[in-house]
Formats: C-alpha cells, structure tokens, sequence
C-alpha cells in the first residue's frame, strides 16, 4: 500500500514519508475549481497554483506580469475545489526579492486568503533571507532551482541551466541551503538528470523535477501542457496525454454548425 493511498490528506509530511519510501511524487498546476476537482480525484499529490496562469490563463509572455491579487484569486479557487491533494502557490515576481519582510507578507496574505498550504518561491543564496522568515512564521515554503522563469530577463533564455561545472555547483550549494533553511522540499526545472539526481541524493528533502529526468523524487507538469490545450510548446521533456485543443476546437465547430443548421436545440432539448 503507497503512502498517498492511506492518507486522507496530503501534507508536506506525507510528501517527505514518499521520499523516505521511494514512492514518487506528482505534482500538476491548476488555476481554477473544476479542472482542480477533476485533478483532486484523480489523484494527483501537489496541484501547484503555478505563476505559469500569467502564460497560459492571461496570454502573457512570461510569468512576471501576475500580481499577489491575481495569484490569491487563482489560489482561492483551486482550494475550494480539493479534498486530498497539497496545494502550494508561487509567489509572484516581485513579491519577496530584496526584502524579507515584504515576502513574509505576500506569504501571510496567500496563507490567510485563500486557504493554501504551502508556497513556493525561486532562487537560492540570493532569497534565503526571505525563506527563513517566512519558514520561521510557520508558512511552509518549497524552493524552485534551475531554471527561474521569473529570471528570465536575466538568462535571456529558457535553455537548460546548470550545464557548466560553476552553476552546477552553485545549483548543489544553494539547494543544501534551502533544506538547512528548512524547505520542505525543492523543484528542478531544465537541468541535466545527472545533476538532478546528485541533488537528489545529496539533500534528505524531495526533489521534483521539470525536464530535470528520471532520477529525482518527483514530477511536474503544467496541467495546459500535459492535455495538450497548448499546440505551441513542445520541450523535449514534455509527454502530451491528450490533444484537447483539436477536441475542444471539433466540438465547439459542430455546436456552430447545429446552431447554424438550425439542429440544436431539437424537439426533445426545449421545455
């Protein structure tokens, strides 16, 4: 029997219990109360309101436009939505960088209006001020290394990171310091899996991987990716489980013919 199985509610102590037991992790994102219903039930461990809405929910081209209001908004809807599942939500860009107090703040706000378990920010040596006071609040934080889309303007690229022997260093150093800051758990986006799997193995916390392979403690997807909704993006480590955009895309079609052909509603779909 898997440790998910048994428990009513996933907690960050259940997602520790997974590691310890080699049970791997999955971790989907989620905007909104139905499709975090249909997630929940499914049995998906961690929905992560992800700052990924300001791409694929608002249409912009990076995920620094989202506001703490907007992402309190999306947060307070899948809490409403989930019975079982860990919900953790990313602070916004802007958020918590260069001042502790101001990101505990952002934290506190997200913990009290929505109703949310856990948060997640980005970056290492850079942010630790703020995971420690936040973490000494009482707020649990997971941390996100590698690639930081909220840093895209400093990478100027969503290439893999972490591919030279000094950022790979940098990348074992600052997620050791997250765990002795008291994470409970860290996200590798775009690394090699070598690399992921040293980190892995080198830190007691989970270690959830996107694009970071086979060898880490868990998997994350963005939930538009995954059923196929977007058509555009197409990363080597992403695996399409449904083509939703050519289904929604034939049904809508059909609905437009009916109503034009003057088929729907029939005799037996009107009062």
């Amino acid at each position: 029997m898997s440790v998910h199985k048994e428990v009513k509610r996933v907690t960050t102590h259940t997602i520790q219990q997974m590691k310890v037991d080699g049970e791997k992790i999955s971790m989907l994102t989620a905007y909104d109360f139905s499709m975090a219903r249909i997630l929940d039930d499914a049995g998906v461990d961690i929905l992560l309101v992800g700052d990924s809405a300001s791409n694929v929910m608002a249409g912009h081209e990076t995920t620094l436009p989202i506001t703490l209001d907007q992402m309190i908004y999306h947060a307070s809807s899948v809490v409403r939505a989930i019975k079982r599942c860990l919900v953790v939500v990313d602070l916004p860009f802007g958020s918590y960088q260069g001042n502790s107090k101001e990101a505990l703040a952002a934290a506190v706000r997200v913990m009290k209006e929505t109703g949310a378990h856990c948060i997640k920010i980005e970056g290492g040596e850079e942010i630790i001020e703020s995971v420690k006071r936040i973490i000494s609040a009482g707020v649990p934080v997971m941390g996100h290394l590698g690639l930081t889309p909220q840093s895209i303007y400093k990478f100027g690229t969503y290439a893999v990171r972490a591919t030279q022997a000094a950022e790979a260093a940098k990348l074992i150093t600052d997620a050791k310091l997250l765990q002795d800051a008291g994470c409970f758990a860290i996200v590798l986006e775009k690394i090699p899996a070598l690399l992921a799997k040293q980190v892995a193995e080198e830190v007691q916390i989970p270690i959830i991987g996107i694009g970071a392979g086979k060898y880490v403690d868990g998997q994350v997807l963005v939930m538009h990716d995954l059923l196929g909704i977007n058509k555009d993006f197409k990363p080597r480590f992403l695996r399409r489980y449904l083509n939703l955009y050519d289904e929604i895309y034939n049904a809508v079609q059909s609905y437009v013919k009916d109503v034009k052909d003057k088929d729907f509603p029939n005799d037996t779909e009107q009062y």
